[in-house]
């Protein structure tokens, strides 16, 4: 796999976790958003889990700790944590693929930026190919200007790029659904009438 080099010291952070009978993958703290409630400005981590990551797990490092784990007694692996895991896109589809090749379900929470992140890419073609099998996109708000006030994203026109992304993996035939924070004054009815709209399952989380 890429990212190995073995000048790199043991990696000691927290990569994954269990919770809901599923297994859960902090592969990155870094995000291209700062959520007014993200709890990573109240917190270090979930279930007791620290999840701030002194450095970024090497590729080789997630597959050891995946193959730690008897990955047939979780419902599916989740690519979520303290941090957007398209961040790390190439990693997130090698992963995948590696996971998809033994059978295991596998599920991306996001925030729907890769697009903007990765242009010139077909990021849900990408996704489909390597095999991921469910995708949570975090909607937040009913319109754009409630979004960019709550999410505060690095890059314009994130709010419709993460509608594009959602539709474009409802289309594809990637279970989806989108989510939102039940705080924060938004219009939970609006936000999902959005959702189904696409396509989408919904889920106040």
């Amino acid at each position: 796999m890429p990212d190995n080099n073995n000048s790199i010291p043991m990696f000691k952070g927290t990569i994954s976790y269990e919770a809901f009978n599923n297994l859960y993958l902090n592969i990155t703290n870094q995000c291209s958003a700062s959520c007014v409630f993200c709890i990573r400005d109240t917190c270090n981590g979930v279930y007791g889990y620290d999840l701030r990551l002194k450095r970024e797990p090497t590729e080789e490092e997630i597959i050891k700790d995946l193959e730690n784990h008897d990955l047939s007694k979780y419902k599916e692996v989740v690519f979520t944590g303290f941090g957007e895991p398209t961040c790390r896109f190439d990693t997130v589809l090698r992963i995948t693929q590696w996971l998809h090749k033994k059978g295991i379900l596998v599920r991306l929470d996001t925030n729907g930026h890769a697009a903007l992140m990765y242009p010139g890419r077909n990021v849900i073609s990408e996704l489909k190919m390597a095999g991921l099998d469910e995708v949570s996109v975090s909607l937040n708000a009913e319109s754009e200007e409630k979004y960019n006030e709550l999410c505060k994203p690095e890059f314009q026109g994130s709010y419709t790029a993460l509608l594009n992304f959602t539709k474009r993996a409802v289309d594809v035939g990637i279970k989806t659904r989108m989510t939102v924070v039940g705080q924060n004054d938004i219009d939970i009815d609006e936000c999902e009438r959005i959702a189904t709209s696409l396509g989408a399952s919904f889920r106040v989380r």
